[in-house]
């Protein structure tokens, strides 16, 4: 008896178990060592590899996967609008905004969108002034004529 043979869809199964290996343990490195095993499949449906050799390629696939996938990510430039996801008020900085309720001793109202915020200036303004966002206290943005 011929000693065990790995067949191409072998590898392309472990491709699909590692895929779904990501979506309960996230973080895309299942992902590219899974996109490794589905290559070595398609070189052994193309080419007759030995199970060795194709160790050998899925070892090294693998690697580059993994080193590709960090390259990436790494590359992948933060996206402003979900980096201040939590801190809401943040995204706010250096808007200009007219001031629904006066400011008087300090505290007013401005409407951002759906939302009327609290706000805080130093000096008194009417309603309708405009005012620009130089800070966030918590749930109060501070602000400053504009």
């Amino acid at each position: 008896m011929e000693g065990f043979r790995v067949l191409y869809w072998y590898w392309w199964c472990l491709a699909l178990v590692l895929a779904a290996l990501e979506m309960f343990i996230p973080g895309a490195a299942f992902l590219w060592i899974g996109g490794a095993a589905a290559l070595v499949g398609l070189v052994v449906l193309s080419v007759d590899i030995g199970l060795p050799a194709q160790l050998v390629l899925f070892g090294v696939l693998a690697v580059l996967a993994w080193f590709l996938s960090r390259l990436v990510s790494r590359s992948d430039p933060a996206d402003g609008h979900a980096s201040t996801l939590n801190r809401r008020g943040e995204q706010y900085l250096g808007q200009v905004l007219t001031l629904e309720a006066p400011i008087l001793n300090g505290f007013g109202r401005a409407k951002v969108g759906d939302t009327v915020w609290r706000v805080a200036g130093l000096a008194d303004l009417p309603e309708g002034a405009r005012v620009r966002v130089t800070g966030v206290d918590g749930t109060v943005l501070r602000v400053e004529a504009a």
